[in-house]
């Protein structure tokens, strides 16, 4: 079954809430979804969809400083481990790259140790910032240059 990474449409939008136990697991990040990224950032939000649905998805935008940052990532329970989130994030890498990014961010959590192993993975320098989501809540920042490899995300 082939899956095709287009730009998000609303109906995606609602879909990916409406299945987010699929995607987050008991971890409630809805709050994060916002549609307004989706309406006005709509060439850098994209879906993974195949004939059973969206399989995965990336939210993001290019920001005038030229970083591609990337709000949100994710990947269907069933299609964890496929490589889907590497071709998400080269797809979001193209797409910011035509709107001018250099450079490729991130952040989470520091206790979401599954995102900070991904992103070591796919060639990211991570960095945990003391304060950075307001006093004493630290995050792990993530960095990556662009272009990427043509041959996807490998380590640097």
């Amino acid at each position: 079954m082939g899956i095709d990474i287009t730009p998000a449409e609303v109906a995606d939008f609602h879909q990916v809430l409406t299945d987010h136990s699929r995607y987050w697991g008991e971890r409630d990040l809805r709050s994060l979804h916002l549609l307004a990224l989706v309406q006005e950032f709509g060439s850098t939000c994209l879906v993974a969809r195949a004939e059973d649905g969206i399989r995965g998805y990336v939210f993001g935008f290019a920001t005038p400083d030229a970083t591609g940052y990337v709000h949100l990532l994710a990947t269907r329970d069933d299609t964890r481990g496929s490589g889907l989130g590497r071709r998400l994030y080269a797809a979001f890498a193209e797409a910011a790259e035509r709107q001018g990014a250099r450079r490729l961010k991130a952040i989470t959590s520091v206790g979401n140790t599954g995102s900070i192993a991904f992103h070591r993975r796919v060639g990211f320098d991570v960095s945990v910032i003391d304060d950075y989501n307001g006093p004493g809540r630290p995050m792990a920042v993530f960095r990556r240059d662009l272009p990427l490899p043509s041959v996807g995300l490998p380590h640097r």
